[in-house]
């Protein structure tokens, strides 16, 4: 692993926003198959020992995730994404609210919009998060959202690591 990497991230109470910016050392197609498909977002994305369980992913413009956090008690965290723009290899964004194991949305929720780019190389995602509230924004940082995603994050530089080698 690489560790001079760019790391960035940044939470803006002001517009209700979260900011990252992340450069992993792996090439673009395998960063965004990290990022787009449930079999790889499930082995990096809930912070250890957490666990993530999809139930269903349809990534397509319109489609969804439905997907757990998975305490190590087997306490259920549900989340539901729905997909609202993809530009294969550069672009996706959707719309992200906590749910109940039903599918019913807690709303407000927020919209994520991620960007890739590489060189050299290297792949930079850059991660936008406007939450339709405050309150929101507060409560996932409560919840302990930049701790949790600093270290999904670790977790996925060192999955990449390993699937750099297997390809």
């Amino acid at each position: 692993m690489t560790n001079n990497l760019l790391f960035d991230f940044t939470v803006d109470k002001a517009t209700k926003t979260v900011f990252i910016t992340r450069e992993f050392d792996a090439e673009l197609a395998l960063v965004w198959d990290a990022f787009t498909k449930a079999e790889i977002l499930d082995q990096w994305v809930a912070p250890k020992p957490w666990t993530s369980k999809t139930k269903f992913m349809d990534f397509k413009v319109g489609g969804r995730r439905f997907y757990a956090m998975v305490s190590p008690e087997g306490q259920e965290r549900w989340s539901i994404q729905k997909y609202t723009s993809i530009s294969p290899k550069t672009n996706f964004k959707m719309f992200n609210a906590f749910a109940d194991k039903d599918e019913n949305p807690e709303l407000p929720g927020s919209d994520w919009d991620y960007t890739f780019s590489e060189e050299n190389g290297r792949t930079k995602v850059k991660i936008t998060i406007y939450n339709e509230s405050l309150a929101r924004l507060e409560r996932m940082i409560e919840m302990g959202f930049t701790e949790g995603f600093k270290a999904s994050m670790r977790n996925l530089e060192t999955l990449l690591a390993v699937l750099s080698k297997r390809s």
